[in-house]
Order: structure tokens, then C-alpha cells, then sequence
């Protein structure tokens, strides 16, 4: 009978906690076993902490600590000061996650996301390596060229997928997200997942977190500054030329890939030899662009294969 309550309290959702991460206090779920080997699992847009559920109550049943963070602009998490740029350059979500780590006194986790987390994973493993002890990233090397993305086009079936990205870039997509956030949310879930049957529910789950009063500063920041069209947050201009150089990302690591995102091209081709220099794998997810979500199970299966290298290590 114990043992039957202690499995059903393992899925119940931790509450939410908040946790002061330098500009930001980070609405963080923290699920399994404080002390424990630890992992961070990073959502990206337009998503939220609920991408993990299902990851975390697997991961936390096998032992592990497992966190949670809410990105700024999304669901709890806000700003210290109004003073504080609404930036959502790449630069600031990864000082987010570097100074939740440290906040947290996390004995170097494996990071793991896809998107802007997978983005904020990449590039804490490559500028600090020594906070963290793996990465599983969603689709590889992340840090932006931004000095590139200014000035070179790509094919126009690859561009034409990003009209949400050039939306952003005009004063009439920032009222388009304003009035609209869940609608765009939602196309964007179905554009990008072709292969995903979520229910309204499920993604009403999400939605809730896009109410967030810098959601929308941070999203249109994040797409405009990607193409030199803002200027970023001075508080992050060394590492963002510290990412111009494309730095190598030298902690373990392994490559998620999903066979049916449609939004992959993105991130241009594959460069995984030279980008990673201890990579230990690059696996398939026959799935689209939220692999957590939509491969819980396999998802789960992958960040625990990095943390049980990490410890034999």
C-alpha cells in the first residue's frame, strides 16, 4: 500500500518555486531527489515547463534531482527591477540558466533543451563547461550567427517558414502578438509538429504561461536582435562576442535530432564533428520540433543514458 502511494505522489506536479537567478526570479518545478545527480531541462518558444512533465516524473522516479526553470518572459518568472532590458538575445537566457546553477548550488548538472533552452544549454556548456557535466541539445549547435543571419538569405522554401521571425520584426506583429499570442502559439505547434496530435487541453496547459506581462517584449527582442535589427543588453556584450567566435562545445554530449520539424533548416546543416568535440552520439526522434513532449519516454531515456555517463566518468 506504501509503496502504491509513494508511486502516485511521484507524478503529482511539484509546486512551483521561486528562485532569484540575477535578474530574474525563476519560477522553477523541482521534481525527485534533492542531492541527487542533478538535471536542468530547458523549454523553449513558444512552450513552456509542461514540455517536461512527463520527462521530469520519469527522470525524478529514477533518483535524479530534476529542474525545471520557466524562461524569462514566460509562465512565473520576472524581472527583479523595471529597470532591467526585457532582452531575449541568446546571451540572456544562458546568463539566466549560468546563474541558476549557481543560485541553485548545483553540482554540475547535465543540461538538456531544445529551442531557446536548447539554445541557453549550448551556450552555458560552451562559455562556462565547468558548471556543467553533459548537454543533450535538440538539433545540435545552437549559438547563432547573428553577423551572418544579418545579411545572407536562405533557400526561399526555408524562408518562407520563418514569417513568424520577420512578423516580429514590425510594430504590426508585436500587436499581432499582443492580441493573438495563443492563436500564433497554436499555428506554430501544428506548423512545426506536423506529426503531433496534441488536445486543446494540452495546450491550454501551455498557454497560460504566455499571459506573462514581458512575454512580449522578450519574443519580439529575441527575433529582432537575431538579425541586428535591436541592440542587445550591454550587461551581455562580452558574451556575446565571446558566441560571435563560435566557440566548440567541449563538455559530453549528445544530438538529438528530429526527422519531422519542420522549422530544423533553421539551424542550417549539420556540423556536429566540428562544433562538438566530445560528442558521443547523434540520435533520431522521429517526431517534430518539442521532441519532450512529443517522445516523453525516449526523451527521458536519453538525458538519463548522459547522466549515468557522467557518473561512471
Amino acid at each position: 500500500m506504501l509503496a502504491t502511494v509513494l508511486r502516485m505522489a511521484s507524478h503529482v506536479s511539484p509546486p512551483v518555486e521561486i528562485v532569484r537567478a540575477g535578474v530574474v526570479d525563476v519560477g522553477v518545478q523541482r521534481w525527485g531527489s534533492r542531492g541527487a545527480a542533478s538535471v536542468v531541462l530547458l523549454h523553449g518558444f513558444p512552450y513552456d515547463t509542461r514540455s517536461y512533465d512527463d520527462v521530469a516524473r520519469l527522470l525524478a522516479d529514477a533518483g535524479y534531482d530534476v529542474v525545471v526553470p520557466y524562461l524569462r518572459g514566460f509562465g512565473p518568472t520576472r524581472f527583479v527591477d523595471q529597470s532591467v532590458m526585457r532582452s531575449g538575445q541568446q546571451a540572456a537566457p544562458a546568463h539566466d540558466l549560468r546563474e541558476l546553477i549557481l543560485a541553485l548550488r548545483l553540482d554540475r548538472p547535465v543540461v538538456a533543451g531544445c529551442d531557446w533552452g536548447g539554445r541557453a544549454a549550448c551556450i552555458v556548456a560552451a562559455v562556462w563547461p565547468e558548471l556543467v557535466s553533459g548537454l543533450v541539445s535538440v538539433s545540435g549547435y545552437l549559438l547563432q550567427d547573428i553577423r551572418s543571419a544579418m545579411s545572407t538569405p536562405v533557400l526561399p522554401h526555408l524562408e518562407k517558414r520563418y514569417w513568424y521571425q520577420y512578423y516580429f520584426h514590425s510594430e504590426r506583429g508585436r500587436a499581432g502578438l499582443t492580441r493573438y499570442r495563443s492563436e500564433i502559439a497554436q499555428t506554430l505547434w501544428a506548423d512545426w509538429s506536423p506529426t503531433w496530435r496534441f488536445g486543446d487541453s494540452e495546450f491550454a496547459a501551455t498557454a497560460a504561461s504566455f499571459d506573462n506581462p514581458d512575454f512580449v517584449d522578450v519574443v519580439v527582442h529575441s527575433y529582432r536582435h537575431r538579425y541586428g535589427l535591436a541592440p542587445g543588453d550591454p550587461a551581455y556584450a562580452a558574451t556575446e562576442e565571446i558566441i560571435t567566435t563560435r566557440p566548440p562545445i567541449t563538455v559530453p554530449s549528445i544530438v538529438i535530432e528530429p526527422t519531422e520539424d519542420t522549422i530544423a533548416g533553421l539551424y542550417g546543416p549539420t556540423e556536429h564533428s566540428s562544433r562538438f568535440t566530445d560528442l558521443l552520439r547523434v540520435v533520431d526522434f522521429d517526431c517534430g520540433h518539442n521532441p519532450p513532449q512529443e517522445l516523453p519516454g525516449r526523451f527521458a531515456a536519453v538525458v538519463g543514458e548522459m547522466v549515468r555517463q557522467m557518473r561512471r566518468a
